[in-house]
């Protein structure tokens, strides 16, 4: 049972407070003043503290105040005759936890011992559980939002596995850095982290970059070279990119995936890698697959654990965090003294919605501190504001061709029916709102889920939904 000091200097209360509370089965320890609570509280620190506010030495509020400038953790309740809201908004404003005017009932007394632990309790685990899920950064990840949570539990639940992840996410997320997270948390952390961009490689030289080749292999290959599988031997290979690679490689790498073995690029001999394969792509690789560009049996092979990167826009304040700890890298490699951002800044940076994610973000502080110098990072310094607005809110192209239909044909004729009348095209207005906010809520407010489910840009549905909202603000004035 918990701990409670009761802090009193009338023994016959002590007595009764003491007899109420040891029948519950605390543990209870009484002191009459001042200076013997306070050298009891340096020995242990009890659970609950009862404290009458008038001590023969000192006052009870110095109590508090010890307490709160020590950072105790203990419960304070204050127990007085000297009732005032003054007092009960002194000993708040200190710490207390509760304010209970004497003479005291022993329901009342045990009632609030009760509810004040319980809720110590609570906030200990709140506590406790920020500090073990609530992480700013992670092996070079930052952010604190929800989704970046959700990425660090996978990664530390992956790393010491040798499962195949399957990175996805828009370009600029961080996919390489995420793969870095893993090998770094991996048992293979020692050994060498191999990345190669696909997309980078032409395609003739790709097999020769994965598995080597030999001297006389093909034009240029006047050496042996080793491969990257070879090189991130007991390691991690990391394929960025790998929707880009041709389907006669893609082959060849299912093999290496299933038995471990390759041969190097004009020789016959076998040869075998311990490789931890990661993988990213910013496409959809079930799209590739099925527009035959993807093998599905690699897909199925490589697609053990799934890790989705959230685009910026998704990461609330997530954009802040990071752009802090990239104005003080840039600041030290351009020599430059910003030390943050203006107020004006921080709300464009947290209604842009980042379409070239992190990637974008280091870019435009960069071409801040290349051509500007100063203590804030004010709104007049960033490039090309108004045309990266346009650019993110642009309008997406859409196939409208099997939508077309005939301007003379009219309701029921088994033709298309385009409204030609304004009661037809408001009627539309409504039936489009109706559908869209139907679609949001089934989300959960999640816009980004909702325009994806409609086939809509992120940013369209933004706007549409603002321009909604000031609408009806309008009519509310009106």
């Amino acid at each position: 049972m918990a701990s409670i000091m009761i802090v009193e200097d009338s023994q016959s209360l002590a007595l009764v407070y003491q007899s109420y509370l040891k029948q519950e089965g605390y543990r209870v320890s009484h002191h009459a003043s001042g200076k013997s609570a306070l050298a009891a509280l340096d020995r242990q620190v009890p659970d609950l503290m009862l404290l009458d506010l008038k001590l023969p030495d000192m006052d009870g509020q110095s109590i508090l105040e010890f307490v709160a400038e020590q950072k105790l953790n203990v419960a304070v309740v204050v127990i007085t005759a000297h009732g005032s809201l003054e007092n009960a908004i002194e000993a708040m404003r200190l710490g207390a936890r509760d304010f209970l005017l004497k003479p005291v009932s022993k329901a009342r007394l045990l009632v609030t011992v009760e509810n004040t632990l319980r809720l110590s309790e609570l906030g200990a685990l709140v506590e406790s559980l920020h500090q073990t899920f609530v992480v700013e950064s992670f092996e070079g990840l930052i952010g604190k939002s929800l989704p970046m949570q959700q990425i660090y539990r996978i990664i530390e639940s992956a790393a010491t596995s040798k499962a195949t992840v399957f990175i996805t996410g828009e370009s600029g997320t961080g996919k390489e850095l995420c793969a870095q997270a893993l090998h770094q948390r991996s048992p293979r952390s020692k050994a060498p982290f191999v990345a190669i961009n696909c997309a980078a490689i032409p395609r003739e030289l790709m097999e020769s970059e994965i598995f080597g080749h030999v001297k006389g292999a093909f034009t240029g290959a006047v050496t042996h070279r080793e491969g990257a599988a070879e090189q991130a031997q007991g390691g991690t290979l990391f394929l960025d990119e790998l929707c880009e690679m041709d389907l006669d490689l893609q082959s060849k790498l299912l093999r290496f995936l299933q038995t471990g073995q390759f041969s190097r690029v004009g020789s016959g001999k076998l040869q075998t890698a311990d490789v931890r394969i990661v993988c990213a792509t910013n496409r959809d690789p079930l799209t590739e697959v099925g527009a035959g560009r993807f093998r599905e049996d690699l897909y199925y092979r490589l697609h053990v654990i799934p890790l989705v990167l959230p685009p910026l826009r998704d990461r609330g304040d997530d954009v802040l965090l990071i752009a802090d700890a990239l104005l003080v890298k840039i600041c030290a490699e351009e020599q430059r003294r910003f030390s943050g951002f203006s107020a004006e800044v921080q709300v464009w940076m947290r209604q842009y919605l980042w379409p070239g994610n992190v990637r974008e973000l280091e870019n435009v502080l960069r071409n801040v501190a290349v051509l500007h110098d100063g203590d804030l990072v004010e709104l007049s310094m960033l490039p090309d504001i108004q045309a990266r607005f346009e650019r993110a809110f642009a309008e997406p192209e859409i196939d409208i061709s099997h939508h077309r239909v005939s301007r003379q044909a009219q309701p029921g004729s088994g033709d298309g029916w385009l409204p030609n009348s304004v009661e037809a095209v408001n009627a539309y207005e409504v039936y489009e709102r109706c559908l869209i906010e139907h679609v949001v809520e089934l989300h959960q407010g999640k816009v980004g889920e909702a325009a994806k489910k409609l086939g809509l840009n992120p940013s369209t549905l933004y706007r549409k939904i603002k321009q909604w909202k000031g609408q009806d603000e309008h009519q509310l004035l009106v």
